[in-house]
């Protein structure tokens, strides 16, 4: 029988001149599965570590059920210098040893990991061993604050599938619309210094928010109309001996009136990005790679790597944590060396280079504007003071925020000036390592789109699965040392690795066939024939499942865009075209796959 576990009641909040809740209530039951969602900046981790006991309300009370325990994934490092994996997991939750291997392997941690320091590790295998030691807890509840940040996509689809079996309610603070459309049964808002639980998914409540924004706004222009005429009233009467009696009626109504008013979404108004025009793209490659090997030192992490990335494209870089994906990039733009092989860029190619530590670089003295009109400056053609304002305010520095010094930024507001900066650099090319780390929801749906429509080129490399899908459309996976390049799209890859990690980790390969004894020859083609007629037959069916997959998404955008042709076009409209390319190059796969077996069933 579900309980209320979680009772927050009238809290108050704030930070300096910053009011982040103001009398907000909500009550969270311990079956619910919530993801905590709202722009940067309204609390949703100071709401978290106020739930822990780690932040103190300034009024107000939150009441945890007793007995209930919870657990807490929180953005800070929990390890210490030198411990092992073994040793993290077996301090922070206080199990036996065996105990903590047994988890630790449903994580895929296995022997060799846990003597690993902890902290040499990738920051995704370290998020694998602090979810380890929350499991080692026995909680009933989980607080989960930016879990998927630096996961690579095998550990998130780990993570889904431990949140999909786990029995107990969860908190999931993520950005990542993907993670929590597959995770998350309702949602908590944390919007305009206040809270609300919203029972369904998180897909519910985006396609119900425009829709409320839209009532209220009608609402409140009626009201406020009705407001005006009722004061006129007032206004004229009140004096009047023959009429104060009604006018005193009509005030109280006035006031009455007051309290009917919606409070509007305003935090979360929609965010609109237009990145500077490049002007005449130039034919040709913008990038080809050949036997280029990367790493440190004697350390070759992967190749050789041949790749080859045409101007305009939008190319994600993918693979597991450790295969080199951050050192890919490095080595691209050119800040590390490559160890062997050749680079080469398209003439006269300015590349621009963002990674997780750039804003270290910004001046602490200079303004966030000034900074921004900077960039602008040293970019080639010409970008108004209102566009770097309107670039500016996309990413959340908006009216006097933009006269902030970088000195009292924090470092995600400095992560995304640094951002916006290079945007408006007008360069060529740009590799992007984890850009949407510090962006909300919103502003990363609108890099996406600006991006996507973007004249130059992109080579990215990012964890959020919404993201990759909504503007890559060729996949570079670095995997196992080498590199292998993907041009059906985002969808048609995700598919592949979630086949792959539904098969039982570890499988047996399949036994190798006896060797063909003497005067075994035709035997033996015929043995071959069958084993080719079958991989084809796989092929075949493999790519007609992705083919539905793609289908499906198809049938169900056009299906929005024509409930709702107004709203739903510029941002339906862009993946229904990347969709139709990945649909045709789908289709030319089957066929050619139909095609060998036709040819092979005529021989096996």
């Amino acid at each position: 029988m579900p309980r209320d576990a979680i009772s927050i009641t009238d809290l108050h909040k704030a930070h300096g001149a910053q009011i982040l809740f103001e009398g907000a209530s909500a009550t969270i039951r311990d079956d619910m599965r919530l993801a905590v969602v709202g722009r940067n900046g309204t609390g949703k981790s100071t709401l978290c570590r106020m739930i822990m006991g780690q932040d103190a309300a300034d009024s107000g009370s939150i009441s945890i059920a007793r007995g209930l325990r919870i657990a807490y994934l929180e953005q800070s490092d929990p390890f210490q210098a030198g411990e092992t994996v073994q040793e993290a997991l077996e301090r922070l939750s206080g199990r036996e040893g065996w105990r903590c291997a047994e988890v630790a392997a449903r994580f895929r941690i296995g022997p060799a990991m846990l003597d690993q320091v902890a902290l040499s590790l990738s920051g995704g295998w370290q998020t694998r061993t602090r979810l380890c030691a929350l499991l080692l807890g026995e909680p009933d509840m989980l607080i989960l604050d930016e879990p998927t940040n630096y996961l690579d996509l095998r550990t998130q689809l780990l993570l889904e599938g431990f949140l999909s079996s786990w029995k107990g309610g969860f908190l999931v603070v993520s950005h990542d619309r993907a993670f929590l459309r597959r995770t998350c049964t309702g949602v908590l808002v944390v919007a305009n210094a206040g809270l609300e639980v919203v029972e369904g998914g998180i897909d519910t409540w985006l396609d119900g928010r425009a829709e409320r924004r839209e009532m209220a706004k009608r609402r409140n222009a009626n009201l406020t109309t009705k407001a005006k005429h009722l004061q006129d009233f007032v206004d004229r009467n009140r004096a009047r001996a023959s009429s104060a009696t009604q006018a005193q009626s009509k005030a109280k109504q006035l006031e009455r009136l007051k309290g009917d008013f919606i409070a509007e979404e305003t935090d979360s108004a929609a965010v609109v990005m237009r990145l500077p025009a490049l002007g005449e793209r130039r034919p040709g490659a913008a990038l080809r790679c050949a036997d280029l090997a990367i790493g440190y030192g004697d350390n070759v992490i992967a190749g050789p790597i041949d790749l080859e990335v045409e101007r305009g494209s939008k190319v994600a870089i993918l693979g597991d944590n450790g295969q080199g994906k951050s050192t890919l990039l490095k080595t691209l733009a050119e800040v590390q060396p490559a160890l062997s092989g050749s680079l080469r860029w398209g003439h006269a190619t300015r590349v621009g280079f963002y990674h997780q530590h750039v804003y270290a670089a910004i001046p602490a003295a200079a303004s966030v504007q000034s900074w921004l009109e900077g960039c602008a400056s040293e970019a080639p053609g010409y970008t108004t003071t209102q566009q770097v304002l309107d670039l500016a305010g996309a990413f959340l520095f908006r009216g006097d925020a933009v006269k902030k010094t970088v000195s009292v930024l924090s470092g995600g507001e400095r992560a995304r000036l640094c951002l916006a900066g290079l945007l408006l650099g007008r360069y060529d090319v740009l590799l992007l390592d984890e850009p949407t780390n510090h962006l909300d929801v919103e502003t990363t749906e609108a890099l996406a789109e600006a991006l996507a429509e973007h004249d130059g080129t992109v080579l990215l490399v990012s964890h959020d699965r919404g993201f990759v899908g909504r503007l890559a459309s060729v996949i570079v996976e670095l995997r196992d040392g080498r590199a292998s390049t993907f041009t059906d799209g985002y969808e048609a890859y995700l598919w592949r690795i979630e086949k792959e990690m539904r098969e039982p980790e570890g499988a047996a390969a399949p036994a190798a066939s006896p060797a063909p004894t003497s005067g075994a020859n035709a035997v033996s083609d015929r043995r071959d024939q069958r084993k080719q007629l079958s991989a084809a037959r796989n092929r075949q069916r493999d790519t007609e499942k992705a083919l539905r997959a793609l289908e499906t998404e198809r049938d169900a955008l056009t299906a929005t865009m024509q409930a709702h042709p107004a709203g739903a076009g510029a941002t339906v409209g862009p993946r229904l075209a990347a969709l139709a390319t990945a649909i045709a190059q789908a289709e030319e796969r089957w066929l050619e796959a139909a095609a060998d077996v036709q040819a092979l069933e005529g021989t096996a």
